[in-house]
């Protein structure tokens, strides 16, 4: 919802976000955290937000019933303890997605995890067993996603080789990647050492029907989200990752072979 007033306002107004805030009578963090989806936004703030932008009654009616709906259904309204509120909010814009494109470098994306993978990355960090059980429990709510929203995933070839869960866990985890094209899921691996230049850190690009896409970049201890002129360019990388990896059959080849190897 936070991305799709940005736009509201960027496309239908001529306020920045300054001016915004001044109308509305906020602080700009509190209206810059807003449209970052850093915030939960009430119905009211919608209602709000949407008469100060001079939007139309009906059109106004209909995104608050929407912005009702969405702060009514999801399960990261009610935050796990332990659990990072940047996985609520990952989880709330993919959500509202209609495709979400993932580039992994070093480590299998969360929605691609298995449990034994997953649980074994996140005690490497040095977390309570109890507070990372927690954690996986909301990434496999994250999970449920996918069948919902179309799902591409880029791995380079070094997410595939740490063996986290140990043996058992990492040939589970590769078998997982394997049986991802039955459930309609395109995995396609980037192969190590190619001489192109590529984004180094694993971000999540995702398109909305409404708004211009966002993506979502991996940082330590949560994300950072880019808008507009910031996420053009992930889509020129997409397309680079088209013409570099492997197909989704030769990638399956490389799974058996790595399945092979542990």
């Amino acid at each position: 919802m936070g991305a799709r007033l940005r736009a509201i306002r960027k496309e239908r107004t001529s306020l920045s976000l300054e001016a915004a805030a001044k109308v509305l009578g906020w602080g700009l963090s509190k209206m810059s955290r807003i449209e970052n989806g850093l915030r939960r936004i009430s119905t009211e703030e919608v209602a709000m937000i949407l008469t100060a932008y001079q939007i139309p009654s009906a059109e106004r009616d209909e995104i608050v019933a929407e912005a009702r709906a969405d702060n009514a259904s999801g399960w990261w309204d009610r935050p796990l303890p332990g659990v990072p509120a940047e996985m609520g909010t990952l989880a709330s814009y993919a959500a509202d997605a209609n495709s979400l494109t993932n580039w992994a470098v070093s480590v299998v994306p969360g929605l691609l995890q298995t449990e034994a993978y997953a649980m074994a990355l996140i005690l490497s960090d040095d977390v309570p067993r109890d507070v990372a059980e927690l954690r996986w429990l909301a990434r496999r709510r994250r999970q449920k996603i996918l069948g919902t929203v179309d799902y591409f995933a880029y791995l380079s070839e070094t997410a595939l080789r740490t063996p986290f869960g140990g043996p058992d866990g990492h040939r589970q985890q590769i078998r997982h990647l394997l049986d991802a094209r039955v459930r309609g899921i395109p995995v396609r691996i980037v192969r190590e050492h190619l001489p192109v230049g590529l984004v180094t850190h694993s971000w999540l690009y995702m398109t909305f029907p409404h708004t211009p896409p966002v993506v979502n970049v991996e940082v330590a201890e949560g994300g950072v989200y880019l808008h507009d002129d910031q996420a053009e360019p992930y889509a020129k990388v997409i397309a680079k990752l088209d013409r570099i990896a492997l197909t989704v059959s030769d990638s399956q080849d490389m799974l058996r072979a790595i399945l092979k190897e542990a």
